[in-house]
């Protein structure tokens, strides 16, 4: 199943991001150091040219996919247990009190 390729221009206007902002994340991409929200990512892309620097054309759905990957989804707030309250005083190995005379 095919998809429609996208220009560099037409991918990062639907991202919302620069064209320099998308050659960044390429970039990252290609080396390994790409994240999206804290979850590591490659960038599926086609570039032509004899020695590959021609066009970057970048498939609809793969541009989707980054979409939602970007997309925030609230989380309910964790449930934490109330601090216990020392009934004691750890640590104290004396009498406590005023001292006597």
């Amino acid at each position: 199943m095919s998809s429609k390729l996208l220009s560099s221009d037409e991918a990062a206007k639907s991202l919302g991001i620069s064209v320099l902002t998308l050659y960044e994340w390429l970039g990252r991409s290609d080396c390994g150091e790409f994240c999206i929200r804290g979850q590591p990512m490659t960038i599926e892309y086609l570039q032509g040219g004899a020695k590959g620097q021609g066009r970057i054309r970048i498939e609809e759905q793969e541009v989707e996919r980054l979409k939602e990957a970007m997309r925030v989804r609230p989380q309910p707030p964790r449930k934490r247990r109330p601090p216990s309250k020392p009934q004691n005083f750890p640590g104290i190995t004396v009498p406590l009190g005023r001292p006597d005379d």
